[in-house]
């Protein structure tokens, strides 16, 4: 679909795509700063916590393929609001009471984000084909800028309004409705139908790039939700209070914001992202090893560089995704598979990370632990960015001729 004709469509246009960018994160960065409180109202164990968010994780990848059909029967525009509608439901179900209640509303929450996860970067090459990496900074900016706000504000919020840890995440579902309101228009229009066909999936899955790719995304999200889940308790152990580490995890955040609005708009005019996939990636690993020498010795120097690393990460991850795809249609299914497969590793991190702390105690394993699967997301996105052929198309064409 071509972009919207008129100033007025445009920039409804863009401001209805920012707010929905800015919903793909609150829900899950609201839930660590509470995550204590949440444990002790519901007598939740470390494990039984961390699942919490390794319950949202595993529905973004196992309900991503969700999306690519959805999107060729009702349209890109229609199968985002729908994503934002039922995000609202399910922080709104995950606050009511119960455990049950908290798990299903965080599934539900989770498969919302992963339908959302799966058609942005078809989003983007569908209105923005010839600014691919600036709109692809654009999104991944205003992601990271909600999880910042979530988790920097939750704990103000709950002092605040008076209404402990579930008035505080319930908030989430205010900006998910109101992006709803705004994207409202885009659906009715004419609903753009992506000509791919199902076998698209099975071609993408014969392809070597397919899996570099699957397993880059993957990795870096491992590493960062093994971060987002654990470093507001890595701090409080090391003896800051609650409120200060939600900041720090808050910094991290928004140390991400420089990353992600200049790293898609350089790493877009190349043919080859490697030297920026090499210092994304050492920059994650400083970071790591900064929070497991000394977290409480300039922690606000550890998570700036970490916020950079993880940044860059991910905005590499999904400006490879929309580069190696020709049309809408391609980077929707690219995206669909390597989301999916990729945050269903993603999600053993978070457990796998709770469950060493427990076994050996203390924070020394669980964040080598996270080092190392730092220097496999290194490896695997060396192999994503080199240029190659666009998955599925069966011949070589250059990177450069998807932008």
């Amino acid at each position: 679909m071509p972009e919207p004709r008129g100033e007025l469509s445009r920039t409804l246009l863009i401001a209805g795509f920012v707010l929905a960018s800015l919903n793909l994160r609150p829900a899950l960065a609201g839930i660590s700063p509470v995550l204590d409180e949440i444990m002790a109202d519901l007598g939740l164990n470390a494990a039984a916590g961390g699942a919490v968010t390794t319950v949202m994780v595993v529905c973004l990848g196992v309900l991503g393929p969700l999306a690519p059909p959805a999107a060729r029967r009702f349209g890109l525009d229609r199968t985002l609001l729908a994503g934002l509608l039922f995000l609202a439901f399910g922080v709104l179900l995950r606050a009511s009471d119960g455990v049950p209640a908290l798990y299903a509303g965080a599934a539900v929450a989770g498969a919302a984000i992963a339908v959302m996860n799966v058609v942005m970067p078809g989003v983007v090459k569908q209105y923005f084909p010839s600014q691919i990496g600036l709109f692809t900074g654009i999104y991944v900016s205003a992601m990271v800028l909600g999880a910042t706000a979530a988790s920097g504000l939750t704990i103000p919020l709950e002092r605040v309004t008076g209404y402990g840890w579930r008035g505080a995440t319930a908030v989430a579902a205010v900006p998910a409705v109101a992006a709803a309101l705004l994207w409202l228009p885009m659906t009715l229009r004419s609903p753009a139908r992506p000509d791919a066909a199902p076998r698209r999936i099975r071609t993408l899955l014969r392809t070597r790039m397919t899996w570099f790719v699957t397993f880059y995304m993957g990795l870096q999200s491992l590493t960062f939700y093994i971060m987002l889940a654990w470093l507001p308790t890595i701090f409080q152990d090391a003896g800051l209070p609650a409120d200060q580490a939600g900041y720090l995890l808050a910094l991290t955040n928004l140390a991400q914001v420089a990353a992600t609005l200049a790293i898609p708009v350089h790493a877009g005019r190349t043919s080859s992202q490697r030297p920026h996939v090499v210092v994304s990636a050492l920059l994650t690993v400083g970071g790591y090893a900064g929070v497991l020498v000394a977290p409480a010795v300039v922690p606000w120097l550890w998570m700036v560089v970490l916020g950079l690393g993880q940044g860059a990460s991910i905005a590499l991850a999904l400006l490879i995704i929309a580069l190696r795809a020709p049309d809408p249609a391609s980077v929707t299914e690219l995206s669909a598979v390597a989301q999916s497969a990729g945050y269903v590793l993603a999600a053993l991190g978070p457990l796998l990370i709770g469950l060493l702390h427990q076994v050996f105690g203390g924070w020394a394993v669980p964040l080598l632990a996270g080092m190392g699967a730092c220097g496999l997301q290194l490896a695997a996105g060396c192999l994503a960015a080199r240029p190659a052929a666009h998955p599925g198309t069966g011949g070589p064409r250059p990177v450069t001729a998807a932008r």
